[in-house]
């Protein structure tokens, strides 16, 4: 029954097609989100199946087994080479040079000459002073004829005698004054380059030629004071140079310092070394390597394969796990001495255990590992330089 007093407003009614196309938008976008949530959902469950079914990754790293070796304990260093004698030679007074008496780079004895300087006007005065002198010493000779006889008093005698001294030593010092115009050699050695040529005017103390004895070279390197103890005279040492690779010079111990140097607390030591074919040259820097124990047994690795953190030292051994491969274990490790690439190990490892020599980085405990040994860290005892 049609209410004919409130009809119905045809105005505010929608039609059917808009209702229609409102009601498949809703079930449009309802039917979207049910379909995004799903393949969420979906992809939740598969990542769960795939970590709980797969588990990390492996991670590739190189192996080697811990070994027992003959360890001896050294000191490792860097020193100077200096010359046994060694000295720039200058001259003592100034002139000019007239002639180079030596060649560059030849073996001289003690007291060749080397360069001389222009002595004309000291050796005149030479002369006149050694003639003074002689003269001197006749009077000197006839005044003791005549003190003998009484003849003179004891004054007149003295004098005498104090001029004839006098006049002798005035002669000598000009003779050590022309003495100071010809440079020679103060022990035998091989001379440098002579940095002057005959008509130069040279000042006093002017470097000339240098002089160095090279049957002997001395090594000059400093130590920690802790090691102040285990070093002595007599103790073998080790040195390589990067001038001649692959080769090791050896000598021994000369000189302990005595003293602490007060601003490094290091403590000098001085080492002797053989040079008969004069290669080794002073100014020259090596690897000295001092032996200051007796040999013993420890496990070496790669200093690679330790990773040092605020806890300590650590390396990651591979443990296997049956089905499951190899896996990464973190083992503490007391490390002790190092020489060349490997380090000492005091506690922690036993021998034959596998440790990872490189990759340790990207490992924790339980990771994987894929093995790849085809490029090893290095592992050399004694490694020496090699040339590019």
């Amino acid at each position: 029954m049609i209410d004919r007093e409130h009809p119905m407003d045809e105005t505010n009614a929608a039609p059917p097609s808009t209702r229609r196309r409102m009601i498949i938008m809703i079930v449009a976008v309802g039917l979207f989100l049910g379909l995004l949530i799903g393949f969420n959902v979906f992809k939740g469950i598969m990542i769960s199946r795939a970590l709980a079914g797969g588990g990390e990754p492996p991670q590739t790293v190189t192996l080697a087994p811990a070994k027992e070796e003959t360890w001896e304990p050294n000191l490792q260093a860097v020193g100077t080479l200096r010359a046994r004698q060694g000295a720039d030679l200058a001259f003592e007074v100034p002139g000019v040079v007239t002639r180079i008496e030596v060649t560059p780079g030849a073996e001289v004895h003690e007291g060749q000459p080397l360069v001389s300087l222009s002595d004309e006007t000291e050796m005149a005065q030479l002369r006149q002073l050694q003639a003074a002198a002689v003269l001197a010493k006749a009077t000197l000779r006839r005044a003791k004829d005549q003190f003998e006889a009484k003849t003179i008093s004891p004054a007149d005698f003295e004098a005498a005698e104090a001029d004839f001294k006098a006049k002798e030593a005035a002669a000598q010092s000009q003779q050590a004054l022309v003495a100071k115009k010809h440079l020679v050699a103060p022990f035998a050695g091989r001379v440098g380059i002579v940095n002057t040529s005959p008509g130069a005017y040279l000042n006093a103390g002017v470097g000339v030629v240098t002089l160095q004895k090279l049957d002997q070279v001395y090594l000059d390197f400093f130590l920690p004071q802790r090691e102040a103890g285990t070093v002595r005279a007599g103790q073998r040492v080790d040195l390589t140079l990067d001038a001649f690779p692959g080769k090791t010079f050896v000598g021994k111990v000369s000189t302990v310092n005595p003293k602490v140097d007060l601003n490094t607390r290091n403590v000098q030591v001085e080492a002797i070394f053989a040079n008969p074919s004069r290669t080794l040259l002073p100014g020259m820097f090596g690897n000295a390597s001092l032996s200051v124990g007796g040999a013993t047994k420890a496990l070496t690795l790669p200093q690679t394969a330790v990773t040092y953190n605020p806890y300590g030292a650590v390396v990651f051994v591979a443990k296997s796990e049956g089905a499951s491969g190899l896996k990464a274990q973190q083992v503490f490790v007391t490390t002790g001495g190092t020489r060349g690439d490997q380090v000492a190990i005091l506690k922690g490892l036993k021998a034959g255990d596998q440790v990872v020599t490189s990759g340790a980085l990207k490992l924790r405990n339980g990771t994987p590992l894929k093995v790849d040994n085809r490029v090893q860290p290095a592992n050399d005892p004694h490694p020496t330089p090699q040339e590019q």
